[in-house]
């Protein structure tokens, strides 16, 4: 059976298992369409939830970055588990206790105004519009290899399959939907990890490979690939190379980005009590470190993998050649992966050999000259590709590539699922039937819910199309607008009781207004259908760049806000009630006063 086929049956019967399940567990009503009738077990939750967090970036996108840029990288793995801890303690319960259905519902009535519901309601669908495009991106890449097609109508099939179960499926169907994506997407993760390790380093475990002895060589595999990149005149694998600001503000904005994001949020109001949250919570976190335990080393030994494939006789002798890449069975991925347009080669000097280093680096200039190299001439390699192709360079059995398949597209649709299902609700739920038309039917607010969510959809296609980065970069943006407006306006309104409706929304618009800006100055933020017109400028303060804004943009909300409030109106007693409620348990004033 050859590989098109094997991926066509994993693929398939991965897809038939979604949408069966979304049509068994089909939402009848809006309860069901939004918290999934608040009656999921936290087990299950705390697996759906994982499923829902840990999108195309995480499978498929970080591994790559971390491959090609090493330690700088391990921001993405530091701020997205820490800022899940920062949800699971500081906001997921006490949400969950409010009782409502919607981030944007907890923002209205907290802050008392139908002003700061709306603009919650804009901050959301700017963050989750902007998380969604990376996901469409990462659906795009995985359909667009398998299938072997241009990634474009690879984005246009998986906007099909994200419409067939998400907008009939609804939370309910969308969470037993996520526990199946879940065990798809592990399994397709650590299975090629433990091959790779095995070859490399002879550990089972990826994680303790990564710090073990290389096979073929004798060294620490860190060592190794720490000489092999710096003979190539890349920078050291293991080292910090950046800005130790940016790193720090990065890191943080996608911490506190991670705790404001809406449609994790949303899947905290899914289980029947507060205490169940805090479960949920704690069963997502075992279940997203078994990926995030592993990501390391993926990306360190594809690195490894990779370099040796183009220099197949160490550093210092000839590099691959063009007929070898086009015989030797080995490179049939790089021919694969060309159909795409996603990986690119070029014998620009006509010597037979593909050479692959870096042309920019001052160390390689005297040794290119020398041998004649006009540039590195492995002219495009996306690094959202890595952990898709990574089997096939390892020459893994066919089985485990087509799982690979199955597992990529379940971590990207099962992410743009749960963020559809936020835009949707904060759409019908907060927008028609909080603002517009309060009057309307359950029937009406299900039908507004599902085709809010079908236009979301188009949006998500039409900016996917023109993504500003790789997919984790263009989530880590999503992350920065969410920790600027979403975040602060949930710590508040739980923990401070000073700070009232003029300060919420005058932080939020602040927070929001000055990150979108920064954003749009540093990428070149302007859609040109068929046309890669992202670009990033240089930084507008020193080193700090639009991906790591988000913190200062927090920063700058939380400041607003309490400038404001204490130059307006005091909050009424009842809210400052209703805020008590939520953060003292229920009987603790009695426990108290009867000691």
């Amino acid at each position: 059976m050859d590989q098109f086929t094997i991926n066509l049956l994993f693929v398939g019967a991965s897809f038939a298992l979604y949408i069966g399940i979304a049509i068994w567990a089909r939402a009848g009503s809006t309860s069901e369409f939004y918290a999934a009738g608040r009656g999921v077990h936290p087990v299950t939750n705390g697996m759906a939830t994982a499923a829902d967090w840990m999108s195309a970036a995480s499978f498929i996108s970080m591994a790559g970055l971390i491959a090609f840029t090493g330690y700088d990288n391990s921001s993405f793995l530091m701020g997205w588990t820490g800022g899940y801890v920062l949800l699971a303690l500081m906001l997921a319960p006490y949400l969950r206790k409010f009782g409502k259905f919607t981030v944007s519902e907890f923002i209205g009535d907290r802050f008392y105004s139908p002003l700061a519901r709306l603009v919650a309601v804009i901050c959301l669908l700017v963050a989750s519009i902007t998380y969604v495009i990376g996901q469409m991106q990462g659906v795009g890449i995985a359909f667009g290899r398998f299938l072997e097609i241009d990634a474009f109508w690879g984005l246009m099939i998986g906007a099909c399959v994200v419409f067939a179960y998400a907008v009939f499926g609804g939370m309910k169907g969308v969470t037993y939907t996520q526990v199946a994506q879940y065990c798809v997407l592990i399994t397709a993760y650590t299975i090629p990890a433990i091959f790779i390790s095995l070859q490399l380093t002879g550990t089972p475990i990826p994680a303790i490979g990564l710090f073990s002895t290389d096979v073929a060589s004798g060294e620490p595999l860190l060592q190794k690939l720490d000489q092999i990149v710096t003979d190539l005149g890349f920078k050291e694998y293991t080292a910090a190379h950046g800005s130790t600001i940016n790193m720090v503000l990065f890191t943080l904005s996608l911490m506190i980005g991670t705790a404001g994001l809406p449609h994790v949020i949303m899947r905290f109001f899914t289980v029947p009590k507060v205490s169940d949250a805090r479960w949920s919570a704690g069963w997502t976190l075992v279940f997203i470190a078994l990926l995030y335990l592993t990501a390391p080393a993926v990306g360190a030994m594809a690195r490894l993998n990779i370099t040796d494939m183009m220099w197949p006789n160490g550093t210092d002798a000839e590099a691959v050649s063009v007929e070898t890449i086009e015989t030797d069975p080995r490179y049939d991925w790089m021919a694969t992966w060309q159909k795409t347009g996603l990986l690119a080669w070029e014998d620009k000097n006509g010597d037979g050999k593909i050479q692959y280093y870096n042309d920019k680096s001052d160390a390689m200039a005297e040794r290119a000259a020398a041998a004649g190299w006009e540039g590195n001439e492995l002219t495009k390699f996306n690094r959202d590709i890595l952990v898709l192709a990574n089997p096939e360079i390892a020459n893994l059995p066919g089985w485990v590539i087509g799982l690979v398949a199955a597992g990529g597209l379940a971590a990207a649709l099962s992410t743009a699922a749960g963020l559809l299902l936020a835009i949707s609700s904060a759409v019908s739920h907060d927008l028609l039937k909080g603002q517009l038309t309060p009057n309307m039917s359950e029937k009406t607010e299900l039908m507004a819910a599902r085709l809010s969510m079908a236009a979301a959809i188009v949006v998500a296609v039409l900016l996917g199309l023109n993504p500003p980065g790789f997919a984790a970069q263009t989530v880590a943006l999503a992350f920065g607008l969410a920790a600027a407006s979403i975040f602060p306006a949930l710590m508040m309104g739980i923990f401070s009781k000073k700070i009232n409706n003029s300060g919420a929304i005058a932080g939020m618009l602040a927070g929001l207004v000055v990150t979108l800006v920064y954003i749009f100055l540093h990428k070149g933020w302007f859609f040109i259908p068929g046309t890669n017109s992202f670009t990033d400028a240089d930084p507008l303060l020193g080193p700090i760049k639009s991906t790591s804004f988000g913190a200062i943009g927090a920063a700058i909300n939380f400041g607003v806000a309490y400038l404001v409030a204490g130059m307006t109106k005091e909050t009424p007693q009842e809210i400052k009630d209703l805020v008590e409620s939520v953060r003292v348990p229920r009987g603790a004033g009695a426990a108290a006063a009867d000691h």
